[in-house]
C-alpha cells in the first residue's frame, strides 16, 4: 500500500500487517517507550483513542481492530469477533513490531487488553486497563443502569437529558453502521462528566466519532461475555487501572474490583471525568500512564 511505512514496523504513520489473510492497519505517532492501544466498542474508530500527551512521552501504536477502519473484515461479520481472535491479532502484531510493549485496553479494548495478559503475558511489559470491567454479566448491566440513573438525576430538567437517555434505549435495536455510529455518538453526552455543561466544547470530538457495528457474538451467535475474576488473580504482568469517577458504564467499582483482584496494581482515579478521561483529563492521564511505563520497564530491565 502507497501509505505503508518503509522504514521498520514503528516508523511514524500508517502501517499494514497480513495476519491469516486479513489485513490489520495500525498508526504509530509519537517517541519512547512502546504503548499498544486498542480501542473500545466493539467497532468504534481508533481515532478517539489518540492522546497528544501520551506521543509527547510515548511510541504509540493504535489499532485498527479487525473489522473497523481500514483493517479488513471477517467472512462472517459482523459476528466472530471474540476476544481470543482480538487477542491472536495482538500477538502477531505485538511480534511484528520486535521489541517490549505495554498493551493498554479502553473499555471494550481493556476486556480484550486484560485477556491478552492472562493468556499471553510473555509478550507484555505491563498492561494498563483503561474503562475495563472483570465481567460482563448480569451484575455489570444492573450497575451501569444504576449510573445511567445517578447521571440522569444530576442533570434532571437538562433540554438533552431525554434524547441521551433515549439514545440508551437504542443500543439493544443496533443493526448496521448508521445505528452504531448515532449511538455511538449520541451516547457521548452521558460518556463525557462535563458534557452537558458545555455541549459545544465537545461537539467537534463527538461528530468525528465513527464506528462500525460488530455484533459481541461468536460465529454460532455465543455472546463474547467477559468474566475473568478468577484469572486476574493470577495476573502476572504489573498492571495499571484507570478509571474516571464518572464514568457510566466501566466505572469506579470495576475499577476497585480489578484493582483488588490484580496483585500489585495500581489504580488511578480521574475525579473530573467519566469514560474518556483522555480527553477530560489529558495532562493527568498522560502523566499517570507514562510514570507506570517508565516505572516497569525500569523493573524490567533491573529484573534483566
Amino acid at each position: 500500500m502507497t501509505d505503508q511505512a518503509t522504514t521498520g514496523p514503528l516508523a511514524q504513520g500508517a502501517h499494514t500487517l497480513d495476519v491469516a489473510g486479513l489485513t490489520l492497519r495500525y498508526h504509530v505517532h509519537g517517541t519512547g517507550p512502546v504503548v499498544v492501544a486498542h480501542p473500545g466498542g466493539p467497532g468504534i474508530h481508533w481515532e478517539y483513542l489518540r492522546s497528544p500527551e501520551l506521543e509527547q512521552r510515548l511510541t504509540m501504536v493504535y489499532l485498527e481492530p479487525a473489522g473497523t477502519g481500514g483493517s479488513g473484515r471477517l467472512p462472517s461479520h459482523p459476528d466472530g469477533y471474540t476476544r481470543p481472535l482480538y487477542s491472536e491479532h495482538l500477538a502477531a502484531l505485538i511480534d511484528h513490531l520486535g521489541t517490549p510493549v505495554h498493551l493498554l485496553g479502553h473499555s471494550h479494548g481493556g476486556f480484550v487488553a486484560q485477556y491478552h495478559a492472562i493468556h499471553r503475558p510473555d509478550q507484555l511489559t505491563g498492561v494498563i486497563l483503561y474503562e475495563s470491567a472483570p465481567e460482563t454479566g448480569a451484575e455489570f448491566g444492573a450497575e451501569a443502569g444504576l449510573k445511567v440513573g445517578e447521571f440522569a438525576e444530576r442533570h434532571a430538567g437538562h433540554p438533552l437529558l431525554p434524547e441521551v437517555l433515549q439514545t440508551f434505549g437504542a443500543i439493544s435495536q443496533i443493526a448496521n453502521d448508521a445505528d452504531m455510529v448515532r449511538v455511538a455518538r449520541g451516547i457521548l453526552a452521558a460518556y463525557i462528566a462535563s458534557f452537558l455543561d458545555d455541549p459545544a466544547k465537545w461537539a467537534d470530538v463527538q461528530n468525528s466519532i465513527e464506528a462500525t457495528y460488530i455484533s459481541g457474538r461468536d460465529v454460532d451467535g455465543t455472546p463474547d461475555s467477559v468474566d475473568d475474576r478468577a484469572a486476574l488473580a493470577t495476573l502476572r504482568v504489573p498492571a495499571l487501572v484507570v478509571v474516571g469517577r464518572y464514568d457510566v458504564i466501566c466505572g469506579v467499582r470495576w475499577a476497585e474490583e480489578l484493582h483488588k483482584l490484580i496483585p500489585g496494581s495500581q489504580l488511578v482515579v480521574l475525579e473530573n471525568s467519566g469514560h474518556l478521561g483522555h480527553l477530560e483529563e489529558p495532562k493527568l492521564f498522560a502523566e499517570s500512564v507514562a510514570a507506570f511505563v517508565a516505572e516497569t520497564e525500569t523493573e524490567t530491565t533491573a529484573g534483566g
